[in-house]
């Protein structure tokens, strides 16, 4: 075995919004964490821009919900607008449900704010160590763990990292991915987009008509902080390094906009759409953009990885802590890869309705329609939330008992949401999210979860003689009422994951009295589970 300079239960590669919620999440379950970035800080660009509904859970778990949408945008800019350019009238308009306003089916509200702006809320809400400036320069698998060669950027140093598990967020062209060979799925690459920072008083255009983006035939324009600042989104030009930057998005606001762009950045990137073919190997795991790349219309991109590591992070610290075997982490690519893949085929879709929008309006000006004559749009007002998609998500995997002792027979479809893309119907059918149900005025069932395993019934003592761990299980009494809501009877159970999952669910009274210890023990791969 060779020598490391230092050892960790779980080194995370990439510091992007999903590293960064990796590192809170571990840190949390007590797991010994180390965090590398190649770059020297946080990302200085805004990028990703929309923090979806479910991901808004996730962090109210982490109870960084409220300071996310303090520095958001009010819930009015959860709309998309079409215009010819930015100065004229909408020609089409949807609502991002689920972001616009409150819904019933979640204690919490998405948010349009800049990745620039979410990353240092992430950064601070966890102490585990983070390394900026530290590039990943080798692996090596050893039998119990994992050898990292970190070179630092700065001093040219190489350290090494002994780790039990490798988790990497390193992007879309993952350095970790590559060196392990794993091959990908789908498109690849869809187009070469800039993206320009700058600076213009729009608001006698936007401030009535408020919208996180306005696609116009010249770009897209996208506002960045309720304080100012703005983006313009367009094709790559073929001599970018002698484009004239702020006259051209002076020319994309349009002919009369008179207003010219103060540009402080451009930054040219290429808009991937693939699904790796794996994401495991050995004690190697891939999340995020490493392991999916999705188009940007419709934000699903980042909120995808999020939803990754939320997945992964209770079943490392369950292996890393040992009330979980390591056959639990297998159910990881079980659970997220189908999502990955109809993740990537709702992009898709996202963006030929968007561009057929523009098309008919194309054809509207042909035949001599002017502005303010409306487009009637090919989808719902509902379709840009994919509310079945984002809450409705499904799995099928050894971590999921469908009758409340027996993990499901091996699939190779992907299993079907509580809905469509667009719509979303609660369910407590085990695999599915946890409905949310108000315990009390301001607590959540999904408040419930996130530390532990947690059974929910309406009559605790019938179940509290189990032999089970305290600091594995926590019991929660659900009223009458909202145990019917969910099938159960006057002592049936739903036993939820700390990802807030259904695991297993009795519909009344346990069947023996080791219900719990066979169940905790089947979905955690280990008959450690219990103790």
């Amino acid at each position: 075995m060779s020598v490391a300079d230092a050892e960790v239960d779980v080194l995370i590669v990439g510091g992007g919004p999903v590293g960064l919620t990796a590192r809170a999440l571990l840190e949390r379950w007590g797991v010994r964490v180390s965090l590398v970035e190649k770059h020297g800080e946080l990302s200085p660009f805004p990028r990703s821009r929309l923090v979806n509904v479910r991901s808004m859970e996730i962090y109210r778990g982490l109870g960084l919900a409220d300071e996310i949408t303090a520095g958001a945008f009010a819930p009015e800019y959860g709309r998309i607008r079409f215009r010819d350019t930015l100065h004229d009238p909408d020609f089409a308009t949807a609502a991002m449900v689920g972001i616009n306003a409150p819904i019933p089916e979640s204690p919490v509200t998405g948010a349009v704010t800049s990745q620039d702006r979410l990353e240092p809320t992430l950064l601070a809400a966890a102490d585990a160590e983070m390394r900026f400036g530290a590039e990943l320069v080798d692996l090596t698998e050893e039998a119990d763990s994992v050898v990292a060669v970190l070179l630092d950027r700065r001093s040219g140093e190489e350290t090494r990292v002994r780790a039990r598990y490798v988790l990497a967020a390193d992007g879309a062209n993952s350095t970790v991915r590559q060196r392990l060979g794993i091959g990908t799925a789908g498109p690849g690459a869809l187009a070469a987009v800039t993206t320009v920072v700058f600076d213009a008083d729009l608001d006698g255009w936007c401030a009535d008509q408020p919208a996180g983006v306005y696609f116009t035939a010249h770009g897209s324009f996208l506002p960045l902080y309720p304080e100012g600042g703005w983006a313009w989104l367009g094709p790559t030009p073929e001599d970018a390094e002698r484009t004239d930057w702020p006259g051209l998005v002076s020319r994309a606001l349009g002919p009369d906009a008179g207003v010219r762009a103060g540009v402080s950045r451009v930054q040219h990137w290429v808009m991937n759409a693939f699904v790796a073919e794996r994401f495991r190997h050995g004690r190697i795991l891939l999340a995020g953009d490493a392991a999916h790349a999705i188009p940007i219309v419709g934000g699903l991109g980042m909120n995808t990885g999020i939803a990754d590591v939320h997945n992964l992070c209770w079943k490392l610290a369950g292996v890393v802590r040992g009330w979980a075997g390591p056959s639990l982490l297998d159910t990881y690519e079980t659970e997220r890869q189908p999502v990955a893949h109809r993740t990537l085929h709702q992009a898709v879709a996202n963006s030929k309705l968007m561009f057929e929008a523009q098309s008919l309006r194309h054809e509207q000006l042909q035949t001599g329609g002017v502005a303010p004559v409306r487009v009637e749009l090919p989808w719902s007002d509902r379709y840009f939330a994919q509310l079945g998609l984002v809450l409705g998500v499904a799995y099928r995997s050894d971590a999921v008992l469908t009758d409340g002792s027996t993990p499901p027979e091996p699939s190779h479809t992907d299993p079907e949401p509580s809905g469509t893309g667009t719509d979303y119907v609660p369910t407590a059918e085990p695999g599915h999210r946890m409905p949310h149900l108000w315990l009390t005025p301001d607590r959540s069932t999904l408040d419930s979860f996130g530390e532990w395993f947690t059974l929910l019934t309406p009559d605790p003592a019938a179940w509290e003689q189990q032999t089970t761990a305290p600091g594995v299980l926590h019991i929660e009494r659900l009223s009458d009422e909202h145990a019917d809501v969910c099938g159960l009877g006057p002592q049936g159970a739903l036993l939820v994951r700390p990802d807030g999952h259904i695991g297993a669910r009795w519909r009344d009274r346990a069947p023996s009295d080791s219900t719990l210890h066979q169940a905790l023990t089947a979905i955690g791969g280990s008959p450690r589970s219990s103790r």
